[in-house]
């Protein structure tokens, strides 16, 4: 296949296998089973009986889909539940939290979830939790009276924006919450807690999804006062914030018999699925799975390095090479846009200077939960006459790059994708594909 048309409705079909494959409630419906006295999850069962009451708390972007299913996999033992997230499910207490800052109803989830786990708390009670990206935000209570609202939004707006992990982001989101690092699951000691996860951090860092409400951070996790330091926030964040922080007392593991975690998805489901996907077109197919959390210029150099290397090892082939995680993107101007659509031009703009080498090109780079950036596009594809076309039509990608305005482009070339949000949430995806023209 090396018709560049063919190359990209490909592209388009490969996502859409992948995001398939990556949904929550297609997951719990193939891994979650409950009988009068077992509990299987996975390879994992354990025993319920007897079991009387089973509640839920579903925190973040995929808590629509994950709460319909877990509630039809109880049944009648089913209750009822708190829900934060972008959309409201019948039955269950809902509040449209905020991202990627909390607001009001974050807060206001929290005490409902709190209050949801004091009534409940029972040796024959079980809690499920059902926790996703973009959770951190929409669910938030402060550890102090004197932290406000405003205080929260300034505090998380300098942590995204100063360049650390989100590892080290969350050691410090941590220290001023009464509800992450495993503080939420505290409220319910005597209940059975079952805690299902998709994933939107690296494969062994599970514990920092949502800033883990029911998952105590590791021995080796940063602490908030070393990240603090690193990058010089003393100054900047609010002063109850750091008066938190230098008060917080230490975390304690939860884990026992009693508390299961189990990871239903993550980007390596995402990635799997579209390897499966090429290979079943007939791509040679790899996935860069050592390319993934690079700063974004350092990372498009990395994939097209890979993917030339891919090319001369199969000449007279169709090549696939699959990438996942989140490039690091610094914001340079106010323009619209995300460090997907901005992988995807960045990548245009290298294969247009070096055309015969890439032969028919395209590169489809997408967030799975349907968002990039301030953007209102998941991320774009773009192809080998890309930075052709933006020309001609007098349209000049290196300014839209200079100003964080990769999107604007993409949209005005009829490049964007638009998904929106989609219920889950396991990091980007980036395909690209390459064919000889010869």
């Amino acid at each position: 296949m090396s018709d560049l048309m063919e190359l990209r409705l490909a592209a388009h079909e490969i996502f859409g296998e992948a995001l398939r494959a990556a949904d929550p409630a297609a997951a719990i419906r193939e891994k979650v089973q409950v009988d009068e006295s077992r509990l299987v999850v996975g390879d994992t069962e354990f025993e319920v009986s007897p079991l009387l009451n089973v509640f839920g708390i579903a925190i973040g972007k995929a808590s629509e889909r994950m709460s319909y299913e877990v509630e039809k996999v109880f049944g009648e033992g089913f209750l009822t539940g708190v829900l934060s997230g972008p959309r409201r499910v019948f039955g269950w207490e809902y509040f449209e939290g905020g991202h990627p800052l909390p607001n009001e109803a974050s807060l206001a989830a929290a005490k409902a979830a709190i209050h949801l786990l004091e009534v409940a708390d029972h040796e024959n009670s079980l809690i499920v939790f059902m926790i996703s990206g973009g959770g951190s935000a929409m669910f938030e209570l402060p550890s102090t009276d004197d932290i406000t609202l405003d205080d929260l939004r300034a505090a998380n707006e300098i942590l995204v924006g100063c360049g650390a992990s989100i590892s080290e982001v969350n050691a410090v989101r941590r220290a001023f919450s009464a509800v992450k690092g495993g503080r939420l699951a505290t409220f319910a000691p005597k209940s059975r807690h079952l805690t299902l996860i998709v994933s939107d951090v690296p494969k062994g860092e599970e514990h920092n999804v949502a800033s883990g409400p029911t998952w105590s951070p590791p021995a080796g996790a940063p602490s908030a006062s070393e990240v603090v330091a690193r990058y010089e926030l003393g100054g900047r964040l609010p002063r109850s914030i750091m008066r938190a922080i230098k008060n917080a007392p230490a975390f304690s593991n939860q884990l026992n018999d009693r508390h299961k975690h189990f990871v239903l998805l993550d980007n390596d489901t995402a990635l799997e699925a579209a390897a499966n996907a090429a290979r079943a077109r007939g791509f040679v197919t790899e996935i860069a799975r050592d390319i993934t959390d690079d700063p974004i210029e350092i990372g498009c150099e990395r994939l097209l390095t890979r993917l030339s290397k891919l090319q001369s090892h199969n000449p007279d082939s169709t090549v696939c090479l699959l990438s996942g995680g989140e490039f690091s993107c610094p914001i340079r101007g106010d323009g619209v846009g995300g460090r997907n659509s901005e992988s995807a031009l960045r990548l245009a703009i290298a294969v247009d200077k070096d055309r015969e080498r890439y032969g028919e090109f395209v590169a489809l780079c997408v967030g799975t939960d349907g968002i990039d950036g301030n953007s209102f596009v998941a991320g774009a594809i773009a192809d080998s006459t890309t930075i052709e076309r933006a020309r001609s039509m007098m349209l000049e990608p290196s300014y839209f790059l200079d100003n964080s305005a990769s999107a604007a482009l993409l949209v005005e070339l009829e490049e964007a994708i638009e998904t929106g949000p989609t219920g889950t949430n396991v990091r980007d995806l980036r395909i690209l594909l390459s064919a000889s023209r010869a």
